[in-house]
Formats: C-alpha cells, structure tokens, sequence
C-alpha cells in the first residue's frame, strides 16, 4: 500500500536552518518555562508544584499519616508529570532535605540522605507527607486564587501556580540550568522577608539598599559565616547578579597543658562533608599545608570536625587562612536572580523586583479568594431567605409538601410575599433574592425540601436570622476591600504578619542561622611561618634520588647509595628552606625542603615530585635565597643574568627560564658573584669579560658569550676579578691566577687558550 504514490505523506519543504531552527526554539522555551526556570510567585518549578499538589490530593497532611514515596512519585507521574519517576522522587526527596532547603516542604519518614553526599534509600522504603510550609503555599487553592489548566492529557486539572503565603523563592532558594540561562538563588530567612515586604508595602518607592536593613544577606541553611562586604551584597541585590564568600564556622578548643584543637561546626552551603573530609586529608598527604597533621569527623547529629594542629605554636588564625585558600572551607555562593515574571517572561531581577513579584501575586491571590467568598456568601445568603420564608409560612410550607403532587413546582409558584405580610409585621419583610417577584428560586426550594424535620424548631429560625445577618456584614466588608486599594494592601500585611508570628524566629527553625563577619585580610603566610626551623643535610644522587637528613652532617662523609649510584649534590639546609632545581630543559623547579623525604632510606626520585621529563637532567641543585642573583647560560653559548626571586615555580611543572632550541641544553648555573664573568669552551678557550656586559632577564635565549668554530660552551662562572680566577686542579688544589690581561676581551670573543694547570675537564670547579 505504501508503494502507492497516492498514499505516501505529502513532503514538506523548507529550509534546514528554518527546520531546526523552529524545532530547537520550540525544545529551549520548554526548557526554559516549564523546567528550568522557579517562577517568581510562588518560587517552584513544575516537579516541584505537582509534587506538592499530588500530596494535597491525598490528603497528605502535616498532622496525618505517611504515605509511600513510590505511591507519591507515581501518582506525580501517572496524573501531571509525565517523566521518570527516578527524577521525581529525587527532586521530592531534596524538598525534605533540611541541610538542602530552609524550609522543608516535604516531611520525610526514613533515609533521605545526609550531608556526607550519601542518596535516598529507594522510593519503596521511605514514606513523606507534607509540611506547615507545604500547606501554606497551598493555602486558598480551593478558594479560586489561581487558575488552573489541563493536565498532560487533558483528563485532570493542575494549577498554574501556587497561591504562596510567603516568598518562596527567596525563602527557599532554587537553582537550574535552561537553554542559553540559568539560575541560581540562595535561601533567605522568612521573617527578614516578611519585614522587607512589609516595608515595600508602606514605601512602594523603596530603594533597593534600603531593604537591606531588612535583608542583610541569605541565610543557609547549614549556617557558615558570610564574610561578603555590604557594599557587595548591596551591588549583588541591585543588580541580581554577584556572589557571596561563604566560611565554615569554627572555634578552638583548649586541651589543657597546652594543647589545643579546632572544631568546625558547620560547613559551607552545599559542600559534602566526606569530600570535604577527603580534600582537607589529601592536603595533609602532599603536606599543601604543613601546619595540618590530622583531621578527624567526629559528627554525630551535628557537624563536628576536628583539625589537629602539627605543634602547639601554630597561629590557629593563621591555619585556618590557609585552609580557607586550600579547601571548600570557604568559597563563593553566585547568584543569578534569573526567574519567570507572571510564569512568562525570563528576566533578571533585582531583589526588590522578585519581592514586589511577590506581593503583586499575592494582592491578586486575596482579590481572587475575596471574590470566591462573595459568590459563596451569595449563594449561602439565597438560601437562608428561603429557609427565614419557610419558617415564617411552616403552616403552608408543610401543607404544600404533604398534599401538592409537585411541592418544588408548588414553593416556586406560590405567592409567599403576601402570606408573608398576613404572617407577620411589614416592616419585618425582606423579600426574597433573587427570587421572581414574591416567589422562591429553585435553589431556595431544593433547600426547604431537604430540610430535616429536627431544624423545624423556633431556636432555628433565630439562628438563621443571626448567620444572614453576620453574612450581610462580611459581604460588605468584603465589597469595601475590593473597591479599596488601600485596604487590600492592608490585609496583604495582616496576612504577611500572621505568617512571620508563625514561622519567624519563634519556630523551632525560624532562627536565623548564617552570621555575618569580616573577612579581614588573609595574607599571605610567608613560608618559614608554616613549620618548624631545622638544620637538614640535603643530598642528591647521580641517578636522581634525593633525601633529606635531620642535622648538618659533614659533607664529607660517605653514605649509602643504590647498586650503581653515587653522590652528586650535597649541602646543608633548613626545613624552611625552598630547593631550586635547574634541569637541562631550561625550566625551574622548586622544592621544599619540609617535604623532602627522610634520610633513613635511599630517598625519592626527584622526578616524582616535579614533572622533570625523563629526557632531561639535572643541571643543579641549591638553596633558593631571595634576592641573589643567577648565571644561566646553554651549551650554545647563549646566557643572562636571571633574579632568583623570578625563577621560583608555584606549580608541579615548573617554570621555563631559559630558551633552548634543538639540539642546545642548558648547561651553567651558578649564583652571580664579583664584577666579571669567566667562560670556557669545549675548544679549551678561556675569555673573561665584564659582569656588565651580560642583561638581566626574566625568560629568554640571552645573549652570546663566547664564539666558537667548533663545539660549544662547557663551562662559566663569575669572580671578582681583583681576586683572580679559581679553579681546581686534578690534585684537588685550587690554585689562582691573578693576572688575566691576557684573556680579558669583549663579550662574544672568541678567548685565549687555558692557563698551564686548568682541568682536563673544562670545568671551573
């Protein structure tokens, strides 16, 4: 059948950029409005609302029982969510997760999870219900505050939005990625919220830093220390972008002869307690922070971190700032106000923008609720006139229904006006409404015929009359408030108030949690500070293993080596020395001395404590003293004045000092002494020319020494040369020469052959 042209589908042609184009908008303002984005009425997104609303339907109460998890998220997803129930049941557990939502909107019965980053157990095992939260953004859902639209598949009614007695969004924070935006809000404390609407409510015109008085900041629910400056708290709420630098809190805890510990109490906002864990270990085990020696977890309930200090002396002030830069202690919350304006249009906003969203909505919500109460008053009010009128005719009312065929027919068309006045006094009369002339309306018949034989005593009748009259008075009221501006705004606050007496800082979590601080200025910590000062005998082998050996040894001695391997470098040093090491690739590495390995093995391989390649050697190694200055020449002959504070490297890699080009190597290094510079060749040439005469560097190839016709550079040092050159001879003497006319020249010349006695190996020292 297929086969046939008459049957095939009619092709349609466009463009393919028009095509995806259209199809990738259609998928992005999906994303975008219908799972992304919080609106900013009632601060949910849509997992969120009908979660919340498929609870309600079960009568899932505060103060009732708990249901299943399962039943919950499939409910959720067989009636208004058609997605998985995995990403459900995650996104409801996260909404009973007190370390993760300010105000729990689900109240959870079982495992959903805990600050160390640990998952809910399965949806089978746990149970929920809602919170006090919960149902008050439910509050006035059956009262018509707002609309509500077809489910997926058109069989049920959801809400648009929620009516929300409090500002969610801002109360609870949210956080998503759209198409193109996201969005990402911190919690804030309701009863400062409420104050803040309050105010907004009595001056419309507010400035935004003025609401700051009332909002300090957010307020997390893991506590912590924010130590953001107000000026950029104030700049980040204006303009709805910015961050906030966010400290665990700590304090120290004294150990008696002495010794001390610190604990932290509680942890930055969504940080894992058992990475946080792992991090601070992992920094003890590369010795990132010497100051450290342990870290334990002591939490139960609470959080309860314990961080042992290496020695007694250690500044805790000054440990903590180094565990400030080094770890999840402290970092920075970012906010991005991005939200959906009346459920439409992403934007934005400034805090006094979402606040004003807010009460908007909720001038709305009362508007709507105070009309559904007219309609419902109206009605109730139709039906007491009918009741007051069978009372006051009962005779007639009882006649009727006894002998008439059709009673309701007969109620209807009876003329109960003039019965009415041969009953009692005209000036007692009310008539009907909104009944045809003197008869009742159908609605009025149906209630007297439904009427129970027990109501038809006179303590009834009075009782009728009392609820009319009480009614008549709240619909008059109710049609003064929605003519009056004023008094809508008015109840907005009553409402607002009722809701900061209930959940303000009288609540068991009402309570504000996060403090505020000064930062203060976290220097750097010079690193002699971070340990103790020792003496250290440093050595290094021919293969590369180096050790470090508690005291001053002689230098002299002989030492174990592996099969094969000598001594190369050997030198005194201090734990609070930095080791400069010069490789033939040109770069530098540095090393501390602290984290050398011990003396009593063979050491470690260097090149597993930076990232030497395997290609390249080692030209030298020393002690870094700040301010000296190095001789850094290749075996081409090219070289510089380098400032030793300039080569120190802060990464594993190194830093490149000298250029090199193939098949060129870095070749000299030694520390810049005297006035003048000695260099020899592999030809034997000697040329000795001013200090001067070379440029200092920072990185470069530099500039030529000695010219060569054949081979290239073996050696340079620098000497004073009123004191001669020095060298040592095959005998180890040194011996000098004082009188170097004879190969002083100009820098790039090509020398002189050495002096009678010079190495055989062209080598200075």
């Amino acid at each position: 059948m297929l086969d046939d042209p008459k049957m095939q589908p009619e092709a349609v042609l466009e463009p393919l950029r028009r095509a995806i184009g259209e199809r990738y908008l259609t998928y992005a303002l999906s994303t975008i409005m219908h799972r992304a984005l919080p609106d900013a009425r009632d601060g949910l997104k849509p997992v969120h609302r009908r979660i919340l609303y498929a609870m309600r339907e079960l009568r899932l109460t505060s103060n009732g029982g708990f249901r299943k998890s399962a039943k919950i998220s499939g409910d959720v997803m067989g009636n208004y969510h058609p997605h998985g129930d995995a990403a459900i049941y995650d996104a409801m557990a996260r909404l009973a997760q007190d370390f993760n939502v300010r105000y729990p909107l689900v109240d959870g019965q079982g495992n959903f999870g805990n600050i160390d980053g640990d998952n809910p157990a399965a949806s089978r095992y746990t149970e929920a219900r809602m919170t006090v939260f919960a149902e008050a953004l439910l509050e006035g859902l059956a009262e018509d505050a707002v609309d509500f639209r077809d489910n997926y598949d058109g069989t049920l009614r959801e809400p648009v939005v929620l009516p929300a007695a409090f500002p969610n969004l801002l109360a609870n924070g949210s956080s998503g990625i759209a198409v193109g935006m996201a969005t990402n809000i911190p919690p804030h404390n309701i009863s400062e919220l409420i104050d803040a609407c309050l105010h907004l409510i009595k001056a419309p015109e507010v400035r935004d830093d003025t609401l700051m008085s009332y909002i300090p900041g957010p307020d997390f629910p893991t506590g912590g220390v924010i130590v953001e400056p107000p000026e950029s708290i104030a700049q980040t709420y204006r303009t709805g972008r910015g961050s906030f630098r966010l400290r665990a809190r700590w304090q120290v805890e004294d150990l008696g002869r002495g010794g001390w510990q610190i604990v932290i109490t509680e942890i930055p906002y969504q940080v894992q307690k058992s990475k946080l864990i792992e991090r601070i270990a992992d920094l003890i085990q590369t010795r990132k922070v010497p100051l450290l020696a342990d870290v334990r977890d002591e939490s139960a309930e609470d959080i309860r971190l314990i961080l042992e200090p290496r020695t007694r002396n250690v500044d805790p002030e000054m440990l903590m700032g180094m565990m400030y830069r080094n770890s999840e202690l402290e970092l920075r919350f970012s906010l991005n106000m991005n939200v959906l304006i009346d459920g439409v249009t992403p934007r934005v906003c400034s805090l006094k923008e979402v606040l004003r969203a807010f009460l908007d909505f909720r001038q709305e919500v009362l508007l709507r609720r105070s009309a559904h109460r007219m309609e419902k008053i109206d009605h109730r009010l139709e039906v007491l006139e009918g009741l007051i009128v069978a009372f006051l005719n009962l005779d007639r009312v009882i006649d009727i229904i006894r002998y008439d065929e059709d009673p309701k027919t007969a109620l209807m068309r009876e003329d109960w006006g003039r019965a009415f006045v041969r009953a009692t006094s005209e000036a007692d009369y009310t008539p009907p409404r909104p009944g045809g002339e003197d008869g009742l309306t159908d609605m009025q018949a149906e209630a007297i015929l439904n009427m129970r034989l027990r109501s038809l005593r006179r303590l009834e009748e009075m009782e009728l009359k009392l609820e009319r009259d009480a009614l008549m008075a709240e619909r008059a009221g109710l049609e003064d408030l929605l003519e009056d501006d004023s008094m809508q705004w008015a109840a907005v606050a009553d409402q607002l108030r009722e809701i900061r007496k209930t959940f303000g800082k009288t609540h068991p979590i009402g309570a504000r949690r996060t403090q505020f601080a000064e930062a203060g200025a976290v220097e750097e910590v010079p690193f002699e500070a971070m340990i103790d000062r020792e003496p250290i005998t440093v050595v290094c082998s021919q293969m590369g293993w180096i050790r470090a050996m508690t005291g001053h040894l002689d230098l002299s001695r002989d030492l174990k080596f592996k099969d094969g391997d000598g001594p190369r470098f050997m030198f005194h040093a201090e734990t609070t020395d930095r080791i400069l090491v010069f490789g033939s690739n040109g770069r530098f590495y540095t090393l501390s001395a602290a984290n050398l390995p011990g003396g009593r093995g063979m050491g470690e391989p260097l090149r597993l404590m930076v990232d030497l390649p395997n290609e390249a050697g080692i030209v030298d190694l020393l002690v870094h003293k700040p301010g000296r200055k190095l001789l850094v020449a290749s075996s081409a002959g090219d070289g510089f004045i380098v400032p030793e504070d300039e080569v120190l490297a802060q990464t594993r890699s190194g830093k490149q000092v000298l250029n090199l080009r193939d098949p060129a190597r870095a070749l000299v290094c030694r520390p810049v002494t005297g006035d003048h510079v000695a260099c020899v060749g592999e030809n034997r040439k000697v040329l000795v020319f001013a200090l001067d005469e070379l440029p200092e560097l920072g990185r470069g190839k530099g500039v030529r020494l000695q010219k060569y016709k054949d081979g290239g550079l073996a050696d340079a040092t620098t000497f004073t040369l009123a004191d001669g050159l020095s060298w040592r001879d095959p005998a180890g003497r040194t011996r000098t020469e004082s009188d170097l006319s004879e190969w002083l020249g100009k820098r790039a010349g090509s020398g002189r052959m050495a002096p009678r006695g010079f190495p055989r190996d062209n080598r200075f020292t």
